[in-house]
């Protein structure tokens, strides 16, 4: 059973409203480039503190951490976006962080962190080999371990967002969510069931880490032999229990997008709005593009453009 609850995202709300930003919804109407539905709505998390929804899980930590645990620093292992979620709780507070990257890791989100002020560490293929390493050191040196989607003040600080959307789209239908490690779509899909059971929640995955999309086909978290896609933020080989348990329950479908499909996404943002996204947060764009959401006559819509990038700028993003 999971211990995240309506009631503490609420609470969470409360608490970080001083640390993060109300980040708007653009409805953007009929397009002439591409067919969507005339509903839809874009939550824009790309222009949250940090470039994410990662600093609503990392702030929600780290105000709920006892004063000792805080001051001893804080350390995660992170595709990127975390780790720039948590840098920006830890400098924010005045303690030292610790980030973990795999070596996949954007450049950009690296020079962010270093930004920050945050140690980096950059070694492991991918996330699972960088947090391995993130938990050895955080017991060797009693820091504050923050995981990116396991715990339940980052799962409910994300949480938050659903929220805020419920409040600007009352009249929701359906919302699809980027699914990583599934910290996001448990937040959200936690705090929209509560509020609107009838609204239907969308995973999105990569094609190269369907971690959720094969753990539900097996009825528990499996491990993935391998991962394939450039979505760094995107692609752990395993989620965790108390992630699955709540998906299980909570999501309504998850679909998979590509690569190629994600990055034609990002391109469509950046011409159609000068949304600078990264392929995560171009997934439910591509989802809706390529037909893996089917959506009715004037079904309400939200997408959430997850993260900033430059996937979708020309001359950038590979």
């Amino acid at each position: 059973m999971s211990d995240v609850t309506l009631a503490g995202i609420e609470a969470a709300a409360k608490r970080i409203s001083g640390a993060i930003r109300r980040t708007p919804m653009l409805r953007p109407g009929p397009v002439a480039t591409a067919a969507l539905p005339d509903g839809l709505a874009l939550k824009l998390e790309n222009l949250q503190v940090a470039g994410s929804f990662k600093a609503r899980g990392a702030a929600n930590t780290a105000l709920s951490l006892d004063p000792s645990a805080l001051e001893r620093g804080l350390i995660t292992a992170s595709g990127g976006n975390h780790g720039l979620g948590v840098a920006a709780a830890a400098r924010a507070a005045g303690v030292p962080a610790v980030i973990h990257l795999p070596t996949s890791t954007a450049e950009e989100k690296i020079k962010g962190i270093r930004a920050f002020g945050a140690e980096v560490v950059v070694k492991g293929d991918v996330w699972d080999d960088a947090n391995a390493l993130a938990l050895v050191r955080a017991e060797a040196e009693r820091r504050t371990y923050v995981h990116p989607f396991a715990q339940g003040t980052v799962i409910e600080g994300q949480g938050t967002l659903g929220l805020e959307i419920l409040e600007d789209l009352p009249d929701l239908d359906t919302i699809i969510v980027a699914i990583g490690g599934g910290g996001l779509i448990s937040g959200i899909a936690t705090a929209i069931k509560a509020r609107k059971p009838g609204v239907r929640v969308i995973g999105v995955e990569p094609t190269g880490a369907p971690t959720l999309f094969e753990s539900r086909k097996a009825g528990r978290p499996v491990t993935l032999d391998r991962i394939s896609t450039r979505a760094g933020t995107l692609a752990p080989r395993r989620s965790a229990d108390m992630n699955f348990a709540i998906i299980e329950r909570l999501v309504d479908d998850i679909v998979l997008v590509s690569d190629e499909e994600m990055r034609a996404a990002a391109r469509w943002l950046w011409f159609e709005f000068a949304i600078g996204a990264e392929l995560a947060g171009a997934a439910g764009i591509a989802a809706l593009l390529n037909g893996r959401v089917e959506t009715g006559a004037g079904e309400r819509v939200c997408a959430i453009i997850c993260g900033a990038g430059l996937d979708g700028i020309p001359g950038h993003g590979g």
